[in-house]
């Protein structure tokens, strides 16, 4: 095609602007929609331990403060023998 001071035009050269255009775009979406995701679903691998080394000190406080059981009667080693549907009814 030819413009009106008669120089040649490409329009492939148009065509490849937009289309790199479009690319960077893209790309800029799919980083933002990472960056989101990253905070609404991801923890760092530190993150990740610390929260087992939490959970696992929590656990082993929660066991120090455990009572233990009530002396039973001999008869008796789990006291559910009164309860209806134990062996005793049958």
């Amino acid at each position: 095609m030819v413009s009106k001071d008669e120089n040649i035009v490409n329009f492939a050269q148009f065509r490849k602007i937009s289309r790199d255009d479009r690319k960077r775009r893209e790309k800029l979406e799919k980083e933002t929609q990472a960056a989101a995701n990253r905070v609404k679903f991801g923890r760092t691998g530190q993150e990740k331990k610390l929260g087992r080394v939490e959970r696992d000190r929590q656990t082993r406080e929660l066991e120090g403060k455990r009572r233990e059981p009530s002396p039973q009667s001999p008869g008796a080693p789990n006291g559910n023998d009164n309860l209806p549907g134990s062996d005793k009814d049958r």
